[in-house]
């Protein structure tokens, strides 16, 4: 629908906003109430494991659920607010989804999650194949979409290779990993709320000369492949520091 409306009824607004969130809220609210049903390891469903820490957790209770629904729709719109340069989001998408790709592998085999003091998830395991063929359709894309782009992802993947990320995250009981694993992520949506709120605070101001951020260095005189490279070098950088924490504990 949103592509049609763009693309056929020449439409730039694709589908309302309203509808899109509509539509994230109802499949978070699906996907939470079937791991509710089913959580991923029964004695922890409502906790989370703190990163770095040796077997520290914070029990949500019953706010879990909500918490949850809002890692769902938040992945998935911050991976859409980066998809704004040629590569940039499903560059960076490649290295979240290798880094939990890795996750679901040692917490779904019980010798790794004991020896790493992770949360075992039996069945964890296939959420690596998952990733997998996650990393090798972005790659794929990739090859047309590095700059100049000869493709274009468009809100239909971005919303979606967001979602699935916010919903391995859950699955495999990293949660608080994300906003490291998917720092680039967290910082492209923190850039457009901080824009939009010192635009009405300062009556008009920008704390950036455009949001997301990767605009801004854009209008700073930085080519678009260099901007793009080095957010995959961030996100590289990102990657190893989240995956050191299976050590770090």
């Amino acid at each position: 629908m949103d592509d049609y409306t763009k693309l056929v009824k020449k439409n730039p607004e694709g589908m309302k906003s309203s509808i899109k969130l509509a539509i994230q809220l109802v499949t978070a609210i699906v996907v939470v109430g079937y791991l509710a049903i089913n959580p991923p390891n029964a004695q922890y469903a409502t906790s989370l494991i703190i990163p770095y820490m040796s077997k520290m957790f914070i029990n949500l209770s019953v706010f879990y659920f909500a918490f949850a629904m809002l890692v769902i729709v938040g992945t998935s719109n911050a991976t859409n607010l980066t998809d704004g340069l040629d590569g940039l989001a499903s560059g960076c998408m490649v290295f979240t989804a290798i880094t939990y790709g890795i996750f679901a592998y040692v917490a779904g085999n019980v010798n790794f999650a004991d020896y790493l003091k992770i949360i075992y998830v039996p069945g964890a395991g296939e959420i690596t194949v998952f990733m997998g063929a996650l990393i090798g359709a972005c790659m794929g894309f990739l090859w047309f979409n590095a700059y100049p782009a000869q493709v274009f992802m468009g809100d239909t993947s971005s919303l979606f290779l967001g979602g699935v990320i916010g919903t391995a995250a859950l699955c495999v009981k990293q949660e608080l990993l994300l906003p490291i694993a998917g720092g680039l992520f967290l910082v492209e949506t923190l850039s457009v709320m901080l824009q939009m709120g010192y635009f009405k605070m300062t009556h008009g101001k920008r704390l950036f000369k455009m949001a997301p951020i990767h605009h801004h260095f854009e209008l700073m005189g930085i080519p678009e492949p260099k901007v793009i490279v080095r957010f995959w070098i961030v996100g590289v950088v990102l990657m190893l520091i989240s995956l050191a924490s299976l050590k770090i504990r």
